[in-house]
Protein backbone atom coordinates (compact mmCIF):
# COMPACT_ATOMS: atom_id res chain seq x y z
CA UNK A 1 0.00 0.00 0.00
CA UNK A 2 3.16 2.48 0.76
CA UNK A 3 3.99 2.04 -3.04
CA UNK A 4 0.90 3.15 -4.53
CA UNK A 5 1.00 6.84 -3.21
CA UNK A 6 4.64 6.83 -4.73
CA UNK A 7 3.29 5.24 -8.20
CA UNK A 8 0.15 7.94 -8.49
CA UNK A 9 2.44 10.55 -8.04
CA UNK A 10 4.68 9.38 -10.51
CA UNK A 11 2.10 8.63 -13.11
CA UNK A 12 0.59 13.25 -12.29
CA UNK A 13 4.16 13.57 -12.69
CA UNK A 14 4.38 11.97 -16.57
CA UNK A 15 1.35 13.22 -17.45
CA UNK A 16 2.65 16.81 -16.25
CA UNK A 17 5.61 16.15 -18.67
CA UNK A 18 3.74 15.64 -21.80
CA UNK A 19 3.72 18.54 -24.05
CA UNK A 20 -0.10 19.20 -25.57
CA UNK A 21 -0.58 19.63 -29.05
CA UNK A 22 3.13 18.14 -29.71
CA UNK A 23 4.37 15.22 -30.55
CA UNK A 24 8.26 13.61 -31.53
CA UNK A 25 9.40 12.90 -34.66
CA UNK A 26 8.10 9.43 -34.70
CA UNK A 27 4.96 10.54 -33.80
CA UNK A 28 4.56 9.92 -30.11
CA UNK A 29 3.81 11.93 -27.36
CA UNK A 30 6.32 14.14 -26.13
CA UNK A 31 8.31 14.65 -23.17
CA UNK A 32 9.09 18.07 -22.01
CA UNK A 33 11.87 17.26 -20.03
CA UNK A 34 13.67 15.66 -22.98
CA UNK A 35 12.47 17.53 -26.00
CA UNK A 36 12.01 21.54 -27.15
CA UNK A 37 13.38 24.57 -25.04
CA UNK A 38 16.68 26.42 -25.75
CA UNK A 39 18.20 22.91 -26.47
CA UNK A 40 16.38 22.46 -29.85
CA UNK A 41 15.82 26.05 -30.21
CA UNK A 42 20.06 26.10 -30.53
CA UNK A 43 20.56 23.70 -33.49
CA UNK A 44 17.06 25.43 -35.42
CA UNK A 45 19.11 29.25 -34.24
CA UNK A 46 21.76 27.58 -35.82
CA UNK A 47 20.71 26.67 -39.24
CA UNK A 48 19.69 30.33 -39.69
CA UNK A 49 22.69 31.97 -38.97
CA UNK A 50 24.56 30.16 -41.77
CA UNK A 51 20.95 31.03 -43.96
CA UNK A 52 21.48 34.80 -42.90
CA UNK A 53 25.53 34.43 -43.32
CA UNK A 54 24.40 33.46 -46.94
CA UNK A 55 21.60 35.86 -47.64
CA UNK A 56 23.93 38.82 -46.44
CA UNK A 57 26.78 37.85 -48.71
CA UNK A 58 24.87 38.03 -51.59
CA UNK A 59 22.39 41.23 -50.83
CA UNK A 60 24.67 43.52 -49.12
CA UNK A 61 27.16 43.21 -52.16
CA UNK A 62 24.57 42.61 -55.27
CA UNK A 63 24.71 46.16 -56.11
CA UNK A 64 28.40 46.72 -56.44
CA UNK A 65 28.75 42.76 -58.28
CA UNK A 66 25.90 43.91 -60.70
CA UNK A 67 27.11 47.30 -61.35
CA UNK A 68 31.20 45.88 -61.59
CA UNK A 69 31.58 42.31 -63.06
CA UNK A 70 28.35 42.33 -64.97
CA UNK A 71 28.41 46.37 -66.09
CA UNK A 72 25.07 47.72 -65.12
CA UNK A 73 24.23 51.46 -64.61
CA UNK A 74 23.29 52.53 -60.88
CA UNK A 75 20.14 53.35 -61.57
CA UNK A 76 19.46 49.62 -63.07
CA UNK A 77 21.17 48.39 -60.69
CA UNK A 78 19.66 49.61 -57.91
CA UNK A 79 15.91 49.07 -59.77
CA UNK A 80 17.29 45.22 -59.80
CA UNK A 81 18.04 44.45 -56.07
CA UNK A 82 14.82 46.31 -55.11
CA UNK A 83 13.21 43.42 -57.45
CA UNK A 84 15.31 40.98 -55.95
CA UNK A 85 15.18 41.62 -52.22
CA UNK A 86 11.44 42.29 -52.79
CA UNK A 87 10.86 38.62 -53.88
CA UNK A 88 12.81 37.32 -51.51
CA UNK A 89 10.73 38.79 -48.93
CA UNK A 90 7.94 37.61 -50.78
CA UNK A 91 7.92 34.41 -51.59
CA UNK A 92 7.77 33.41 -48.06
CA UNK A 93 3.98 33.86 -48.50
CA UNK A 94 4.01 31.06 -50.58
CA UNK A 95 6.51 29.04 -48.54
CA UNK A 96 4.55 29.27 -45.39
CA UNK A 97 1.02 28.16 -47.13
CA UNK A 98 3.20 24.84 -48.57
CA UNK A 99 4.00 24.88 -45.04
CA UNK A 100 1.15 25.47 -43.19
CA UNK A 101 -1.26 23.70 -45.46
CA UNK A 102 0.85 20.60 -47.00
CA UNK A 103 4.13 19.69 -45.60
CA UNK A 104 4.67 20.73 -42.38
CA UNK A 105 7.28 23.15 -41.25
CA UNK A 106 10.16 20.60 -40.97
CA UNK A 107 9.97 19.13 -44.56
CA UNK A 108 9.52 22.56 -46.00
CA UNK A 109 12.78 23.11 -44.32
CA UNK A 110 14.63 20.28 -45.83
CA UNK A 111 13.20 21.27 -49.03
CA UNK A 112 13.75 24.91 -49.05
CA UNK A 113 17.51 24.52 -48.04
CA UNK A 114 17.94 22.04 -50.53
CA UNK A 115 16.55 24.63 -53.17
CA UNK A 116 18.82 27.39 -51.38
CA UNK A 117 22.07 25.35 -51.64
CA UNK A 118 21.21 24.29 -55.72
CA UNK A 119 20.95 28.29 -55.92
CA UNK A 120 24.35 29.38 -54.49
CA UNK A 121 26.00 26.31 -56.48
CA UNK A 122 24.99 28.36 -59.39
CA UNK A 123 26.03 31.38 -58.09
CA UNK A 124 29.31 30.02 -57.85
CA UNK A 125 29.02 28.62 -61.18
CA UNK A 126 28.70 31.81 -62.50
CA UNK A 127 31.00 33.77 -60.98
CA UNK A 128 33.70 31.61 -62.18
CA UNK A 129 32.60 31.86 -65.41
CA UNK A 130 32.64 35.51 -65.18
CA UNK A 131 35.63 35.71 -64.16
CA UNK A 132 37.30 33.27 -67.15
CA UNK A 133 35.54 35.40 -69.25
CA UNK A 134 37.12 38.91 -67.69
CA UNK A 135 40.44 36.63 -67.54
CA UNK A 136 40.49 36.05 -71.05
CA UNK A 137 39.99 38.99 -72.28
CA UNK A 138 42.20 41.55 -70.44
CA UNK A 139 45.05 41.69 -72.99
CA UNK A 140 42.36 42.60 -75.71
CA UNK A 141 41.44 46.18 -76.51
CA UNK A 142 38.06 45.16 -77.90
CA UNK A 143 36.34 46.21 -74.70
CA UNK A 144 33.00 45.10 -75.46
CA UNK A 145 34.39 41.34 -75.52
CA UNK A 146 35.52 42.06 -71.58
CA UNK A 147 31.31 42.17 -70.75
CA UNK A 148 29.91 38.98 -69.95
CA UNK A 149 27.79 36.52 -72.46
CA UNK A 150 24.02 37.75 -71.97
CA UNK A 151 23.89 33.85 -70.74
CA UNK A 152 26.42 33.93 -67.96
CA UNK A 153 24.20 37.53 -66.78
CA UNK A 154 20.91 35.03 -67.65
CA UNK A 155 23.01 32.26 -65.26
CA UNK A 156 23.17 34.71 -62.68
CA UNK A 157 20.02 36.06 -62.59
CA UNK A 158 18.46 32.12 -62.41
CA UNK A 159 20.73 31.60 -59.73
CA UNK A 160 19.91 34.31 -57.24
CA UNK A 161 16.17 33.74 -58.19
CA UNK A 162 16.39 30.69 -57.26
CA UNK A 163 17.95 31.91 -53.79
CA UNK A 164 15.39 33.41 -53.14
CA UNK A 165 12.28 30.92 -53.86
CA UNK A 166 14.89 28.51 -51.27
CA UNK A 167 14.74 31.29 -48.65
CA UNK A 168 10.88 31.87 -49.55
CA UNK A 169 10.70 28.20 -48.02
CA UNK A 170 13.29 28.58 -45.42
CA UNK A 171 13.16 32.16 -43.78
CA UNK A 172 8.93 31.76 -42.31
CA UNK A 173 9.14 27.88 -41.44
CA UNK A 174 12.37 28.17 -39.56
CA UNK A 175 11.61 30.47 -37.05
CA UNK A 176 8.28 29.79 -36.85
CA UNK A 177 9.58 25.95 -35.84
CA UNK A 178 12.18 27.44 -33.83
CA UNK A 179 9.21 29.38 -31.64
CA UNK A 180 6.99 25.87 -31.60
CA UNK A 181 9.76 24.62 -28.78
CA UNK A 182 8.40 26.38 -26.69
CA UNK A 183 5.35 25.87 -24.89
CA UNK A 184 3.00 29.28 -24.90
CA UNK A 185 0.89 27.37 -22.43
CA UNK A 186 3.44 26.67 -19.64
CA UNK A 187 4.72 30.02 -17.38
CA UNK A 188 8.11 29.02 -17.99
CA UNK A 189 8.59 28.15 -21.21
CA UNK A 190 5.97 31.09 -22.33
CA UNK A 191 8.47 33.62 -20.53
CA UNK A 192 11.19 32.05 -22.88
CA UNK A 193 9.07 32.12 -25.65
CA UNK A 194 9.09 36.19 -25.54
CA UNK A 195 12.73 36.36 -25.02
CA UNK A 196 13.48 33.66 -28.18
CA UNK A 197 12.15 36.58 -30.87
CA UNK A 198 14.53 38.90 -28.96
CA UNK A 199 17.26 36.25 -29.24
CA UNK A 200 16.81 35.05 -32.31
CA UNK A 201 17.21 38.33 -34.11
CA UNK A 202 20.51 38.59 -32.05
CA UNK A 203 21.76 35.61 -33.44
CA UNK A 204 20.70 35.80 -37.19
CA UNK A 205 22.60 39.36 -36.60
CA UNK A 206 25.84 37.80 -35.95
CA UNK A 207 25.43 35.77 -38.84
CA UNK A 208 24.42 39.12 -41.46
CA UNK A 209 27.37 40.72 -39.43
CA UNK A 210 30.27 38.35 -39.91
CA UNK A 211 28.88 38.07 -43.53
CA UNK A 212 29.42 41.64 -44.01
CA UNK A 213 32.94 41.72 -42.40
CA UNK A 214 34.33 38.33 -43.88
CA UNK A 215 32.51 38.12 -47.47
CA UNK A 216 32.27 41.76 -48.57
CA UNK A 217 36.13 42.34 -48.67
CA UNK A 218 36.67 38.44 -49.83
CA UNK A 219 34.67 39.10 -52.81
CA UNK A 220 35.73 42.49 -52.98
CA UNK A 221 39.84 42.32 -52.17
CA UNK A 222 39.83 38.44 -53.45
CA UNK A 223 37.17 36.88 -55.86
CA UNK A 224 33.61 36.91 -56.16
CA UNK A 225 33.80 33.35 -56.87
CA UNK A 226 35.60 32.25 -53.61
CA UNK A 227 33.32 34.41 -51.65
CA UNK A 228 30.16 32.96 -53.09
CA UNK A 229 31.86 29.51 -52.52
CA UNK A 230 32.06 30.21 -49.09
CA UNK A 231 28.20 30.86 -48.74
CA UNK A 232 27.42 27.39 -50.70
CA UNK A 233 29.26 25.35 -48.24
CA UNK A 234 28.60 27.20 -45.21
CA UNK A 235 24.75 26.97 -45.94
CA UNK A 236 25.65 23.37 -46.97
CA UNK A 237 26.88 22.74 -42.97
CA UNK A 238 23.76 24.50 -41.97
CA UNK A 239 21.24 21.88 -43.31
CA UNK A 240 23.14 18.83 -41.72
CA UNK A 241 23.51 21.03 -38.24
CA UNK A 242 19.47 21.37 -38.45
CA UNK A 243 19.24 17.23 -39.50
CA UNK A 244 21.52 16.49 -36.57
CA UNK A 245 18.62 18.26 -33.95
CA UNK A 246 16.06 16.05 -35.67
CA UNK A 247 15.41 13.76 -32.49
CA UNK A 248 14.99 16.98 -30.28
CA UNK A 249 12.39 18.71 -31.81
CA UNK A 250 8.76 18.69 -31.22
CA UNK A 251 6.16 19.02 -33.77
CA UNK A 252 3.34 20.72 -33.78
CA UNK A 253 0.12 18.84 -34.02
CA UNK A 254 -2.97 20.59 -35.84
CA UNK A 255 -5.53 20.69 -33.85
CA UNK A 256 -8.18 20.94 -36.64
CA UNK A 257 -7.73 18.67 -39.72
CA UNK A 258 -9.23 20.53 -42.47
CA UNK A 259 -6.53 23.35 -44.14
CA UNK A 260 -6.55 26.19 -42.21
CA UNK A 261 -6.87 28.42 -45.26
CA UNK A 262 -9.79 26.59 -46.33
CA UNK A 263 -11.69 26.75 -43.01
CA UNK A 264 -11.06 30.70 -42.61
CA UNK A 265 -11.95 30.78 -46.22
CA UNK A 266 -15.44 29.23 -45.90
CA UNK A 267 -16.16 32.11 -43.19
CA UNK A 268 -16.13 34.87 -45.60
CA UNK A 269 -17.37 32.98 -48.55
CA UNK A 270 -20.57 32.36 -45.53
CA UNK A 271 -20.62 35.89 -45.03
CA UNK A 272 -21.11 36.94 -48.22
CA UNK A 273 -23.85 34.40 -48.93
CA UNK A 274 -25.74 35.16 -45.98
CA UNK A 275 -25.64 38.83 -46.15
CA UNK A 276 -29.17 39.40 -46.91
CA UNK A 277 -29.89 36.47 -44.23
CA UNK A 278 -32.03 37.48 -41.36
CA UNK A 279 -29.94 38.09 -37.88
CA UNK A 280 -31.92 37.40 -35.43
CA UNK A 281 -31.32 34.29 -34.38
CA UNK A 282 -27.91 35.08 -34.57
CA UNK A 283 -28.09 36.55 -30.78
CA UNK A 284 -27.87 33.46 -28.49
CA UNK A 285 -24.69 32.61 -30.92
CA UNK A 286 -23.05 36.10 -30.61
CA UNK A 287 -24.42 35.95 -26.52
CA UNK A 288 -21.94 32.89 -26.82
CA UNK A 289 -19.20 34.43 -28.53
CA UNK A 290 -19.30 37.46 -26.19
CA UNK A 291 -18.31 35.14 -23.53
CA UNK A 292 -15.69 33.88 -24.71
CA UNK A 293 -14.34 36.34 -26.69
CA UNK A 294 -12.78 40.23 -25.54
CA UNK A 295 -16.49 42.18 -26.09
CA UNK A 296 -14.40 44.76 -28.18
CA UNK A 297 -13.34 41.82 -30.57
CA UNK A 298 -16.95 40.37 -30.86
CA UNK A 299 -17.97 43.36 -32.19
CA UNK A 300 -15.70 44.62 -34.77
CA UNK A 301 -16.59 42.90 -38.14
CA UNK A 302 -20.03 42.16 -36.98
CA UNK A 303 -20.77 41.07 -40.81
CA UNK A 304 -18.68 38.22 -40.67
CA UNK A 305 -21.13 36.88 -37.78
CA UNK A 306 -23.77 35.92 -40.52
CA UNK A 307 -21.26 33.00 -41.38
CA UNK A 308 -22.42 31.45 -37.95
CA UNK A 309 -25.46 30.28 -39.31
CA UNK A 310 -27.10 29.50 -42.96
CA UNK A 311 -30.53 28.86 -43.97
CA UNK A 312 -31.86 25.44 -45.27
CA UNK A 313 -34.39 24.34 -47.30
CA UNK A 314 -36.69 23.64 -44.20
CA UNK A 315 -36.88 27.25 -43.44
CA UNK A 316 -34.39 26.59 -40.01
CA UNK A 317 -31.67 27.86 -39.25
CA UNK A 318 -28.05 25.70 -38.59
CA UNK A 319 -24.77 26.71 -37.78
CA UNK A 320 -22.43 27.01 -40.57
CA UNK A 321 -18.95 27.98 -39.21
CA UNK A 322 -17.72 27.53 -35.70
CA UNK A 323 -17.09 30.91 -33.28
CA UNK A 324 -13.68 30.21 -33.46
CA UNK A 325 -13.52 29.80 -37.29
CA UNK A 326 -15.39 33.49 -37.62
CA UNK A 327 -12.75 34.42 -34.60
CA UNK A 328 -10.20 33.61 -36.22
CA UNK A 329 -11.27 35.85 -39.69
CA UNK A 330 -11.14 38.67 -37.93
CA UNK A 331 -8.13 38.52 -36.76
CA UNK A 332 -6.69 38.08 -40.14
CA UNK A 333 -8.34 41.15 -40.78
CA UNK A 334 -7.42 43.64 -37.67
CA UNK A 335 -3.70 42.98 -39.47
CA UNK A 336 -4.40 44.18 -42.52
CA UNK A 337 -4.49 48.44 -41.23
CA UNK A 338 -0.67 47.63 -39.00
CA UNK A 339 0.15 45.69 -42.00
CA UNK A 340 -0.50 48.90 -44.10
CA UNK A 341 1.30 50.64 -42.27
CA UNK A 342 4.67 49.62 -42.06
CA UNK A 343 5.21 50.02 -45.18
CA UNK A 344 7.34 53.16 -44.96
CA UNK A 345 9.48 51.73 -42.39
CA UNK A 346 10.33 48.91 -45.26
CA UNK A 347 11.09 51.38 -47.99
CA UNK A 348 13.46 53.05 -45.65
CA UNK A 349 14.99 49.45 -45.20
CA UNK A 350 15.63 48.98 -48.86
CA UNK A 351 18.08 51.65 -48.80
CA UNK A 352 20.78 50.23 -46.51
CA UNK A 353 22.19 47.84 -49.63
CA UNK A 354 21.32 49.92 -52.10
CA UNK A 355 21.82 53.68 -51.62
CA UNK A 356 24.04 53.87 -48.78
CA UNK A 357 26.86 51.78 -49.79
CA UNK A 358 26.79 54.28 -53.10
CA UNK A 359 27.25 57.01 -51.18
CA UNK A 360 30.46 55.50 -49.15
CA UNK A 361 31.86 54.12 -52.33
CA UNK A 362 32.75 58.01 -53.54
CA UNK A 363 33.74 58.95 -49.59
CA UNK A 364 37.09 58.01 -48.00
CA UNK A 365 36.90 54.46 -47.01
CA UNK A 366 40.82 54.47 -45.11
CA UNK A 367 40.67 52.84 -42.00
CA UNK A 368 44.71 52.97 -42.09
CA UNK A 369 47.57 53.48 -44.79
CA UNK A 370 46.89 50.96 -47.72
CA UNK A 371 43.80 49.82 -46.15
CA UNK A 372 40.03 50.25 -47.13
CA UNK A 373 36.99 49.69 -45.82
CA UNK A 374 34.83 48.31 -48.12
CA UNK A 375 31.50 50.35 -48.95
CA UNK A 376 29.37 47.53 -48.40
CA UNK A 377 31.12 46.70 -44.90
CA UNK A 378 29.12 49.50 -43.45
CA UNK A 379 26.75 47.68 -42.74
CA UNK A 380 28.26 45.85 -40.12
CA UNK A 381 27.28 48.74 -37.97
CA UNK A 382 23.73 47.80 -38.59
CA UNK A 383 24.62 44.60 -37.14
CA UNK A 384 26.93 46.35 -34.11
CA UNK A 385 23.78 48.33 -33.01
CA UNK A 386 21.32 45.14 -32.90
CA UNK A 387 24.06 42.94 -30.91
CA UNK A 388 24.34 45.71 -28.47
CA UNK A 389 20.70 47.06 -27.81
CA UNK A 390 19.42 43.52 -27.80
CA UNK A 391 20.88 42.65 -24.40
CA UNK A 392 20.10 46.18 -23.18
CA UNK A 393 16.39 45.97 -24.31
CA UNK A 394 15.86 42.31 -22.76
CA UNK A 395 17.69 42.43 -19.57
CA UNK A 396 17.67 46.21 -18.74
CA UNK A 397 14.42 48.42 -20.95
CA UNK A 398 12.40 45.56 -20.49
CA UNK A 399 12.37 45.04 -16.50
CA UNK A 400 12.23 48.65 -16.26
CA UNK A 401 9.45 49.16 -18.53
CA UNK A 402 7.47 46.41 -16.68
CA UNK A 403 7.97 48.17 -13.14
CA UNK A 404 6.54 51.49 -14.95
CA UNK A 405 3.65 50.38 -17.14
CA UNK A 406 2.99 47.05 -14.92
CA UNK A 407 2.86 45.48 -18.72
CA UNK A 408 4.18 41.87 -18.74
CA UNK A 409 6.33 42.41 -21.24
CA UNK A 410 7.07 46.16 -20.54
CA UNK A 411 5.59 47.54 -23.72
CA UNK A 412 2.79 46.01 -25.96
CA UNK A 413 3.94 44.70 -29.25
CA UNK A 414 2.43 47.92 -31.24
CA UNK A 415 4.24 50.33 -29.06
CA UNK A 416 7.29 48.40 -29.78
CA UNK A 417 6.66 49.03 -33.18
CA UNK A 418 5.71 52.43 -33.33
CA UNK A 419 8.69 53.34 -31.49
CA UNK A 420 10.80 51.56 -34.48
CA UNK A 421 8.84 53.91 -37.13
CA UNK A 422 9.75 56.85 -35.50
CA UNK A 423 13.13 55.89 -35.30
CA UNK A 424 12.97 55.03 -38.86
CA UNK A 425 12.28 58.78 -39.92
CA UNK A 426 14.85 60.04 -37.63
CA UNK A 427 17.10 58.06 -39.57
CA UNK A 428 16.02 59.35 -42.83
CA UNK A 429 16.72 62.75 -41.24
CA UNK A 430 20.45 61.79 -40.33
CA UNK A 431 21.05 60.42 -43.61
CA UNK A 432 19.44 63.66 -45.89
CA UNK A 433 22.01 65.92 -43.55
CA UNK A 434 24.94 64.14 -44.15
CA UNK A 435 24.51 63.90 -47.84
CA UNK A 436 24.05 67.10 -48.06
CA UNK A 437 27.54 67.65 -46.28
CA UNK A 438 28.69 65.03 -49.10
CA UNK A 439 27.45 67.02 -51.98
CA UNK A 440 28.62 70.52 -50.52
CA UNK A 441 32.77 68.94 -50.02
CA UNK A 442 32.32 67.70 -53.50
CA UNK A 443 31.10 70.75 -54.60
CA UNK A 444 33.98 72.93 -52.57
CA UNK A 445 36.97 70.90 -54.02
CA UNK A 446 35.45 71.02 -57.27
CA UNK A 447 34.25 67.56 -58.02
CA UNK A 448 30.91 67.66 -58.95
CA UNK A 449 31.92 66.48 -62.61
CA UNK A 450 34.82 63.80 -61.53
CA UNK A 451 32.31 61.01 -60.65
CA UNK A 452 35.37 58.61 -59.93
CA UNK A 453 37.43 61.00 -57.56
CA UNK A 454 36.96 60.27 -54.07
CA UNK A 455 35.28 63.38 -51.90
CA UNK A 456 37.50 64.33 -49.16
CA UNK A 457 35.04 63.05 -46.57
CA UNK A 458 35.89 60.35 -44.24
CA UNK A 459 33.43 57.42 -44.55
CA UNK A 460 32.58 57.48 -40.65
CA UNK A 461 30.07 60.70 -40.96
CA UNK A 462 28.02 57.88 -42.50
CA UNK A 463 27.51 55.69 -38.99
CA UNK A 464 25.21 57.26 -37.19
CA UNK A 465 22.61 56.80 -39.97
CA UNK A 466 23.79 52.58 -39.45
CA UNK A 467 23.51 52.59 -36.03
CA UNK A 468 19.65 54.34 -35.95
CA UNK A 469 18.51 52.02 -38.66
CA UNK A 470 19.78 48.91 -36.50
CA UNK A 471 17.79 50.64 -33.32
CA UNK A 472 14.99 50.92 -35.34
CA UNK A 473 15.20 47.48 -36.49
CA UNK A 474 15.12 46.01 -32.58
CA UNK A 475 12.13 47.77 -31.84
CA UNK A 476 10.53 47.26 -35.37
CA UNK A 477 11.86 44.12 -37.08
CA UNK A 478 11.90 41.87 -33.50
CA UNK A 479 8.32 43.41 -33.06
CA UNK A 480 6.46 42.63 -36.01
CA UNK A 481 7.85 39.15 -35.83
CA UNK A 482 6.05 38.64 -32.71
CA UNK A 483 3.16 40.17 -33.23
CA UNK A 484 2.62 39.03 -36.67
CA UNK A 485 3.43 35.57 -34.86
CA UNK A 486 1.23 35.76 -31.88
CA UNK A 487 -1.70 37.20 -33.53
CA UNK A 488 -2.28 34.75 -36.57
CA UNK A 489 -4.42 31.48 -35.58
CA UNK A 490 -2.18 28.75 -34.12
CA UNK A 491 -2.41 26.91 -37.41
CA UNK A 492 -0.96 29.37 -39.50
CA UNK A 493 2.14 30.50 -37.94
CA UNK A 494 4.62 30.23 -40.49
CA UNK A 495 1.93 32.64 -42.69
CA UNK A 496 1.98 35.10 -39.50
CA UNK A 497 5.97 35.00 -39.80
CA UNK A 498 5.60 35.73 -43.65
CA UNK A 499 3.61 38.22 -43.25
CA UNK A 500 6.14 40.81 -41.85
CA UNK A 501 8.30 39.82 -44.05
CA UNK A 502 5.85 40.38 -47.27
CA UNK A 503 6.23 44.34 -45.57
CA UNK A 504 9.89 44.22 -46.45
CA UNK A 505 8.86 43.01 -49.79
CA UNK A 506 6.47 45.21 -50.75
CA UNK A 507 8.76 47.83 -49.39
CA UNK A 508 11.31 47.33 -51.65
CA UNK A 509 8.86 46.84 -54.40
CA UNK A 510 7.40 50.25 -53.91
CA UNK A 511 11.61 51.56 -53.24
CA UNK A 512 11.72 50.31 -57.01
CA UNK A 513 8.85 51.84 -58.22
CA UNK A 514 9.84 55.26 -56.62
CA UNK A 515 13.22 55.09 -58.13
CA UNK A 516 12.01 54.35 -61.38
CA UNK A 517 9.58 57.19 -61.68
CA UNK A 518 11.56 59.98 -59.73
CA UNK A 519 14.15 59.18 -62.18
CA UNK A 520 11.80 59.79 -65.08
CA UNK A 521 10.46 62.65 -63.34
CA UNK A 522 13.51 64.04 -62.67
CA UNK A 523 15.33 64.19 -65.62
CA UNK A 524 18.16 61.49 -64.09
CA UNK A 525 19.03 64.33 -61.68
CA UNK A 526 18.35 62.50 -58.60
CA UNK A 527 19.74 59.55 -59.30
CA UNK A 528 22.61 60.40 -61.41
CA UNK A 529 25.17 57.89 -62.07
CA UNK A 530 27.40 60.79 -60.52
CA UNK A 531 26.34 60.63 -57.17
CA UNK A 532 28.45 64.34 -57.03
CA UNK A 533 25.83 65.87 -59.59
CA UNK A 534 22.58 63.37 -57.96
CA UNK A 535 20.13 64.54 -55.41
CA UNK A 536 20.12 61.47 -52.53
CA UNK A 537 19.41 64.38 -50.20
CA UNK A 538 16.01 64.53 -51.59
CA UNK A 539 14.92 61.06 -51.78
CA UNK A 540 15.78 60.68 -47.89
CA UNK A 541 14.00 63.69 -47.16
CA UNK A 542 10.95 62.34 -48.91
CA UNK A 543 11.46 58.92 -48.01
CA UNK A 544 11.40 60.87 -43.90
CA UNK A 545 7.98 62.48 -44.67
CA UNK A 546 6.30 59.06 -45.76
CA UNK A 547 7.36 57.68 -42.16
CA UNK A 548 5.52 60.61 -40.34
CA UNK A 549 2.75 59.90 -42.44
CA UNK A 550 2.78 56.31 -41.85
CA UNK A 551 3.80 56.51 -38.31
CA UNK A 552 0.43 58.91 -38.00
CA UNK A 553 -1.56 56.58 -39.90
CA UNK A 554 -0.29 53.62 -36.95
CA UNK A 555 -0.87 55.52 -34.27
CA UNK A 556 -4.37 55.86 -35.25
CA UNK A 557 -5.17 52.18 -35.58
CA UNK A 558 -3.56 50.60 -32.94
CA UNK A 559 -5.37 52.88 -30.79
CA UNK A 560 -8.56 50.80 -31.77
CA UNK A 561 -6.44 47.57 -32.05
CA UNK A 562 -7.92 44.37 -30.30
CA UNK A 563 -5.34 41.75 -29.16
CA UNK A 564 -6.10 37.88 -29.72
CA UNK A 565 -5.97 35.91 -26.57
CA UNK A 566 -2.78 34.67 -26.11
CA UNK A 567 0.80 36.69 -25.59
CA UNK A 568 -1.01 39.71 -26.67
CA UNK A 569 -4.36 39.72 -24.93
CA UNK A 570 -2.54 40.44 -21.14
CA UNK A 571 -1.69 44.14 -23.06
CA UNK A 572 -3.77 46.81 -24.36
CA UNK A 573 -2.77 48.65 -27.27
Amino acid sequence: MAITPTADGAEVTLLQDIVDGSVDFKGRPVSRSCSGGWRSAAFIIAVEVSERFAYYGISSNLIRYLTGPLGQSTATAAENVNAWSGTATLLPLLGAFVADAYLGRYCTIIAASVIYILGLGLVTMSAVLTYLNSYGCKNTNNLASCSPSQLIVMLFIFSIYLVAIGQGGHKPCVQAFGADQFDGKHLKESIAKSSFFNWWYFGISIGALLSILIIVYIEDNISWALGFGILFILMLVGLVIFLVGTRTYRYTVKENSQNPFVRIGLVFVAAVRNRHFITSSLTGTEELAHQTTPQQSSEQFKFLNKALLAPDCSGEARKQCSIQDVEDAKALLRLIPIWTTCLGYAIMFAQASTFFTKQGVTMDRTVFPGFEIPAASLQFFIGISIIIFIPIYDRVFVPVARALTRQPFGITMLQRIGTGLFLSAICMVVAALVEMKRLKTAFEYGLVDNPNATVPMSVWWLVPQYLIFGLADVFTIVGMQEFFYDQVPNELRSMGLSFYLSVIGVGSFLSSLLVSVIDKLSGDSWFSSNLNQAHLDYFYWLLAGLNMVGLAAFAYFSRSYVYNMGMGSSSSS
